[in-house]
């Protein structure tokens, strides 16, 4: 599975699963930046990156922290 910036649920649940023991309160965007790049099926380029993109990636995994399991 390629992942780019669209897949910002794709990409905080690859987040969870890779940093669970982070408070998601205490990551900060640019966390979440240089995470999201390093992931091995992240495909896109860098320069499309903006705060919405990555507040988005963060909803998400927040979301995913109080809702899934």
């Amino acid at each position: 599975m390629t992942l780019n910036w669209e897949s910002t649920y794709a990409i905080a649940l690859e987040l969870r699963r890779q940093h669970p023991e982070i408070n998601i309160e205490e990551v900060s965007l640019q966390q979440i930046y240089q995470w999201t790049i390093q992931l091995s099926e992240f495909e896109d380029d860098l320069a499309l990156v903006n705060d919405d993109i990555l507040y988005a990636i963060y909803q998400d995994w927040f979301e995913e922290n109080i809702h899934g399991k």
